[in-house]
């Protein structure tokens, strides 16, 4: 991105041509990183038999990975901000690849805490938010589209690398299939170096094509909003279902709702910042993301040990994604209010053109001051 700013120049992203190749580049950035995440949970029974650790000291391997990638999000901004993008998604890549080829040699869990929490932990926090905005970089109007094709690497590769993960453990051990992990997340490097610098340029429209943009930032933010509040509701839902038949459709919705809110995040911070600020805005927000993935996990487990079942954390979760919306949509509100009293201020304030009445009368007293100076 730093590259790209000095060749700055008029003229809108160009939605497509190169810009496919950065979407499927970010596409496989999510299956390196969000997806292998996720896959960390499977070796936890085996950490657990091997290292003869209780839950929770086992569980703070992949709490720590989540919680570290988010929280260095800024710093895989600032990387991408300063040199670029590329240089940011490489850099990451040899770390998180370091970091999961040294977990494949370690002998206890205080080794796992430092090699795949936060060594891997890091690498995946400088590839996660240049790798996102460089796809807001490339496309303009096809920018939902484009980010929700490459976000999808998220749940795609979950998909496809749980089972193969677990099959890895069963006949590698659970060493073998981290050094497996360890080449596959070594393509984050490939990934990088496909990410050409561009210009992060912001057009500036006509009034038809501005209406016509809030309209679709609007329609973006309702759509994310919406997602947020279903996800909420599912999680309500939750407790009443108590079949496999009810399960699987719930997982469906769920699912669905979820992806929509994953993929929108960025498309509503480029909407709110633009894409010369999206990526310092998509580090704080993921930054913010920390909060919760270091908090709930506590909060819930207390829950459970104080309640006996799975409820309360259930009704939890799902009122704080309604919270959430609602808020949201106070605020958009809000500033749809603000935007409307502003508009109707800035056309109040307008000169008026004098009516016929005016311009007689201020043309003759003209003409008096003329003929006053012509006689003196």
């Amino acid at each position: 991105m730093a590259d790209g700013k000095r060749r700055s120049g008029a003229g809108s992203p160009p939605d497509g041509r190169w810009g496919w190749v950065i979407v499927g580049c970010c596409f496989m950035v999510m299956v390196c990183t969000r997806a292998v995440t996720r896959c960390i949970s499977i070796f936890f029974v085996e950490f657990q038999a091997y290292f003869g650790a209780d839950y929770s000291a086992t569980a703070w391997i992949h709490s720590l990975v989540d919680c570290t990638t988010m929280l260095c999000a800024p710093l895989g901004s600032l990387v991408g901000n300063r040199w670029s993008c590329r240089v940011a998604v490489m850099l990451g890549g040899l770390l998180s690849s370091a970091g999961l080829l040294l977990s494949s040699f370690s002998s206890s869990l205080e080794t796992l805490y430092l090699t795949m929490g936060v060594l891997t932990g890091l690498g995946f926090a400088l590839c996660y938010t240049p790798a996102i905005s460089m796809v807001g970089c490339y496309f303009g109007r096809g920018q939902a589209l484009a980010y929700g094709v490459a976000m999808s690497g998220s749940g795609i590769g979950t998909f496809v690398l749980a089972p193969a993960v677990q099959l890895l453990i069963e006949r590698y051990s659970w060493r073998g299939a981290l050094l497996v992990l360890s080449g596959v997340v070594a393509n984050l490097c490939v990934c990088g170096a496909l990410l050409r610098p561009i210009t992060a340029r912001q057009v500036e429209e006509e009034p038809a094509d501005g209406e016509g943009a809030e309209c679709v930032q609007r329609w973006r933010l309702a759509c994310y909003v919406v997602a947020v509040a279903m996800e909420g509701l599912c999680c309500l839902a939750a407790p009443l279902l108590r079949s496999f038949s009810l399960l699987v459709p719930f997982a469906v919705i769920f699912g669905y709702f979820d992806g929509a809110y994953v993929a929108l995040i960025p498309v509503v911070t480029a909407d709110a910042v633009g894409p010369r600020y999206l990526s310092s805005a998509l580090g704080v927000v993921y930054f913010l993301h920390a909060v919760p993935y270091l908090v709930s996990p506590p909060i819930g487990g207390w829950l459970v040990d104080i309640t006996g079942s799975y409820t309360s954390t259930f009704f939890l979760s799902g009122g704080a994604l309604l919270a959430s919306a609602a808020v949201l949509s106070a605020a958009a509100g809000v500033r749809h209010c603000r935007r409307r009293r502003r508009l109707a201020a800035s056309r109040d304030t307008k000169p008026r053109p004098l009516c016929p009445s005016d311009q007689s009368r201020r043309f003759t007293d003209s003409d008096k001051e003329s003929l006053g100076k012509a006689a003196s």
